[in-house]
């Protein structure tokens, strides 16, 4: 016993279990479900007496050696349990979007309008814990950020909601969002949670629907929220739901900032501002190909909702005019990403040193960003710190 004791203290694991004793060695198979649990297995000993020659034999005491016989049995057990074990956390990046361009082409008769823009995935993203819940009820959200709504008004409840009403799941969840993405920026990331919990469902219930399944229940939730199901970069129509994936027509290491105020724009504001007859004439696949002959210039980022939108917020068009001035050409492009607030200079991380030195801007929402893209079948992927930093973490988040 005390020699069995003394093995025990040899135990350790680390991404998998390894056993040291005098004259065996056992390794786990790593396995991520070994790692957590690793608490839960018992392992399974041959005690052998021996009667050599040694000072404990002629004292009349037996020798006591632990055989460990489990390789392939474990490594069995390791296969076994790993297709059975249900998923019980998950942590997801749900990056958000800039538009290009953004190109109002008609007013439907359900009075939502068509439109016609390239939409990209950008580096600036929210990260999100997913764990399953005791409850069979009721999902339970919160945030780091106060002023956001945590019941139904919330996407990412209507997509859990969503996904049961379509699978006939029967899971819910606890859900902890770490708010990087300003609200009412224009920026999509609302959006982006109801798509990455959406894909968080599917994966708690072994994958009950396909990608494009999701794809396509997603627009009961939003316009935009099909598009997160592309590869990160689509050419979008319709309301926005109609969505073509794209190679990415752009270099991912093309730098950009974001900039935006404290106040948001209604996007039901904007619209009705709107005015189909004075907005562009240009041609978006025509805009389409050349950003992807030419990259990204000023003449192509055209954004038919900056006129109502300025309109909307009269210091958002002076923010944007200042950006460009106070650039002196060192933006490749400035615009407004979608209905608003934000403004985007891309062509360099750096922002204009009147927002840091201006009493007015103090409160102005910062953040460098690269375009990234998914691969397929997997989520979007945080990336590095290095690529992705707020300046200025404000308080640019009030619902």
């Amino acid at each position: 016993m005390a020699t069995m004791a003394a093995a025990s203290s040899h135990l350790f694991y680390n991404n998998g279990i390894s056993s040291k004793f005098n004259k065996s060695s056992i390794t786990l198979k790593q396995s991520s479900f070994y790692h957590k649990n690793c608490r839960n297995f018992r392992t399974h000993l041959v005690v052998k007496a021996s009667s050599s020659d040694n000072n404990d034999t002629k004292n009349g005491r037996k020798q006591v050696e632990l055989v460990y016989n489990l390789d392939e049995k474990l490594n069995r057990l390791a296969d076994e349990v790993d297709m059975n074990a249900g998923l019980s956390r998950l942590s997801l990046f749900s990056p958000c979007k800039i538009n290009v361009f953004l190109r109002i082409t008609n007013k439907r008769p359900d009075g939502f309008h068509d439109l016609a823009s390239l939409f990209h995935v950008i580096s600036l993203g929210d990260k999100i814990k997913f764990s399953l819940s005791p409850s069979k009820t009721t999902d339970r959200l919160s945030t780091n950020v106060p002023g956001i709504p945590l019941d139904e008004r919330n996407l990412i409840i209507k997509a859990l909601n969503l996904y049961r009403k379509k699978t006939g799941s029967d899971k819910f969840f606890w859900v902890h969002v770490d708010k990087k993405v300003p609200t009412g920026a224009g920026l999509g990331g609302g959006s982006s949670n109801a798509a990455t919990a959406l894909w968080a469902a599917n994966q708690f219930s072994g994958c009950l629907a396909t990608e494009q399944e999701l794809q396509e229940w997603s627009g009961e939730i939003g316009s935009d929220v099909p598009f997160f199901f592309s590869n990160g970069a689509a050419y979008c129509t319709g309301r926005g739901e109609v969505v073509q994936d794209i190679p990415s027509p752009v270099p991912f290491d093309l730098p950009m900032v974001l900039i935006k105020p404290p106040e948001a724009c209604s996007t039901a504001e904007v619209y009705k501002r709107f005015r189909l007859d004075v907005s562009s004439t240009a041609d978006p696949l025509a805009l389409l190909e050349k950003i992807s002959k030419n990259g990204i210039s000023q003449d192509v980022c055209i954004n038919d909702l900056e006129p109502p939108a300025f309109e909307v917020l009269p210091s958002l068009k002076r923010l944007k005019q200042r950006i460009v001035a106070a650039g002196r050409g060192k933006y490749d492009a400035v615009f407004m990403s979608g209905s608003g607030s934000t403004i985007v200079g891309v062509g360099s991380a750096d922002p204009p040193q009147f927002l840091y030195d201006e009493e007015d801007y103090k409160d102005v929402f910062l953040s460098e960003a690269n375009f990234i893209t998914r691969t397929e079948n997997q989520w979007y992927q945080e990336p590095s710190s290095s690529n992705t930093t707020s300046f200025v973490d404000q308080s640019s988040y009030a619902a």
